[in-house]
């Protein structure tokens, strides 16, 4: 197989289960009705996207999503990535188009690498101590090889889903619950930094993996996930080690660095409208794609070249995501055309 093209997307389910399936405290799940219509517009997205590559996050059943293939048309084009979601927890899983995976390299990851040690005695004498021991993704990461060219290495992918922004539920825990009153005025400023810290945690976790895909290496690598976080956010930055961005052909390209498809489409439009999540009226871009040098424009190590940028979130403007079947973040979708510096 020699491709010329390649297209990739992500796309957050919106807990995606089989009807009657608990998730979190709803005990009771989604109805047949409204599974009908989750299952519907999710088809309908797959068909209109039709993306080589589909990361997906908020799968809770595995069935769902041969559900969600079937009912698009397009089952035979497909290999599905998604063992672990048996209907217990939510996992990240993926769509590729046959032909392109690379047999047997599917895996999902849950532990931190042993390389990410978040402990420090402090930079001066001012600068407390810290540690945080988080061991474990929330979400356990996705990671896969694709072969969409004999004459290319095989490109790493990951899909993964970053802790959101909510705040940390510390109402369950003994701590608070022993003395309510103390910590009851700071729900949410403590709830929020635990997520914050988690978020960043699995970040820096993650970069770990991919300095050691990366570095001195010419794999290329693509990332695809809700980060629950935005473009210039400190998770973006930890992931992407804030790459220079050229403007001239093929003079560029960090080894270690990935791109974000969110700043090379920048680069070709006059406007920037990319949102992904609506929370209170404020539009973020919490969904991205993050590439390496190889599909970067102005890499000297180059292959693929950005072909363009479509994001999918007129339904975003709907309010009752669980009656109309739609999700509650956009769909990215980005695409690439083989063409070595």
């Amino acid at each position: 197989m020699n491709r010329s093209t390649l297209s990739v997307a992500t796309f957050n389910l919106y807990n995606l289960n089989l009807p009657g399936g608990p998730m979190y405290r709803d005990v009771d799940g989604w109805s047949s009705e409204e599974y009908a219509a989750k299952v519907a517009w999710s088809a309908r997205m797959l068909r209109e996207l039709a993306p080589d590559v589909l990361g997906v996050q908020e799968l809770w059943h595995a069935d769902a999503l041969t559900d969600v293939l079937t009912q698009s048309g397009l089952a035979e084009e497909y290999d599905v990535l998604a063992a672990p979601a048996t209907g217990e927890r939510i996992v990240c899983a993926a769509l590729v188009r046959r032909g392109l995976l690379v047999p047997g390299s599917a895996r999902w990851i849950e532990d931190f690498p042993d390389d990410l040690r978040l402990t420090s005695s402090g930079e001066d004498p001012q600068t407390p101590q810290i540690a945080v021991g988080i061991r474990g993704f929330s979400r356990p990461v996705l990671h896969f090889e694709i072969a969409p060219r004999e004459d290319e290495p095989a490109t790493a992918v990951y899909v993964c889903h970053f802790k959101s922004k909510a705040p940390t539920q510390i109402w369950r825990e003994g701590w608070y619950a022993a003395d309510r009153d103390r910590y009851q005025a700071h729900t949410t400023a403590l709830g929020a930094a635990l997520s914050t810290i988690r978020r960043t945690a699995e970040a820096a976790a993650l970069r770990v993996l991919l300095t050691a895909q990366l570095k001195g290496t010419v794999t290329p690598v693509i990332v695809l996930g809700d980060l629950n976080d935005g473009q210039h956010s400190n998770t973006l930055n930890i992931l992407t080690e804030q790459p220079r961005y050229l403007v001239g052909d093929s003079r560029g390209g960090g080894d270690n660095a990935l791109y974000t498809a969110q700043t090379l489409q920048e680069y070709r439009d006059t406007r920037d409208v990319y949102y992904t999540h609506v929370y209170q009226d404020l539009r973020e871009s919490l969904d991205h794609v993050l590439v390496s040098e190889q599909f970067y424009d102005h890499s000297r190590r180059r292959r693929w070249l950005f072909d363009g940028l479509v994001i999918f979130n007129d339904h975003l403007n709907t309010k009752d995501h669980r009656s109309d079947g739609t999700a509650d973040h956009g769909i990215v979708l980005v695409r690439f055309a083989h063409r070595p510096a």
